[in-house]
């Protein structure tokens, strides 16, 4: 099930740029095929850029069947649409169709060296199976593009990926790269959340968290990762009544998720994954 504060379609991209994969001529984001940097717009297929575009619309709602059926749509229409193959191992990366996934990020790749989206796209696909060098690699490779737009997104998920494998200086790093380009960029702000409490920084943690949950209408509408981070941030620095409401909202969203079962078995000194 996709976490409402933080998915794997939340980590990897907004709709919005999304749906701007083909329409700047010249960003990485643009072309078909090749170099995305030096495809004009002439050359892009409106075809498959629709299709494209709608099936990372029902890939972001979770319809991975609809989603699958239009970027089948959109090769049809161009075979070599790089968009579309990244798009396609996003939805098999959530299907846990990883052979395919994995093919259909190589296979963008191919298509468009220089496209950062599958490179970071592929990144994090890789760093949630285990592979954290090789998820590094393709975030840099996302990073070395002059042209890519939103590198805080690379930045962030790096950040995330480094944490995982335990190297918290690097993760640091990236981290404050990211938060050097936007301040409030979400995954980063948690990130840097996250490594503060494993610091025993814990009020800069609290601090952190509080700028990211400010971008939500509602505590409420935090995934489990965050209401866990609060509960043991506020553990942590003895604001009882704060650590009970991060704890209840868990409960009642979250039942299922692992932090849950952690808070009802008081196990605080498990952290859990922010991928």
């Amino acid at each position: 099930m996709k976490n409402p504060g933080l998915s794997f379609a939340a980590l990897v991209l907004t709709l919005t740029p999304l749906l701007l994969l083909a329409g700047c001529a010249a960003t990485q984001q643009s072309g078909v095929g090749g170099s995305m940097e030096s495809r004009a717009a002439s050359e892009d297929n409106p075809s498959a850029r629709l299709h494209t575009e709608l099936g990372a619309s029902y890939y972001q709602r979770g319809q991975y069947a609809v989603a699958l059926q239009e970027l089948r749509i959109a090769l049809a229409s161009d075979s070599r649409y790089a968009p579309a193959y990244s798009i396609l191992g996003l939805v098999h990366a959530e299907l846990r169709e990883d052979k395919e996934a994995e093919g259909h990020f190589r296979r963008s790749i191919e298509l468009s060296p220089n496209y950062s989206e599958a490179h970071n796209n592929f990144a994090l696909f890789l760093c949630q199976r285990g592979r954290a060098a090789e998820s590094l690699k393709h975030s840099e490779l996302a990073l070395a593009n002059p042209l890519y737009s939103t590198p805080e997104k690379a930045l962030a998920n790096a950040g995330n990926c480094a944490l995982e494998k335990g190297d918290v200086a690097q993760a640091e790093i990236y981290f404050t790269r990211a938060l050097k380009r936007v301040p409030k960029q979400a995954t980063a702000l948690l990130g840097m959340a996250e490594l503060h409490f494993r610091q025993d920084r814990w009020l800069a943690a609290r601090t952190l968290l509080r700028q990211y949950s400010a971008q939500f209408s509602e505590l409420a509408a935090l995934g489990p990762q965050a209401l866990w981070l609060g509960v043991r941030a506020e553990r942590k620095l003895g604001d009882r009544e704060a650590e009970a409401n991060y704890g209840a909202l868990l409960r009642r969203r979250y039942p299922e998720a692992v932090q849950a079962q952690w808070l009802l078995t008081g196990q605080y000194d498990q952290a859990g994954s922010l991928l």
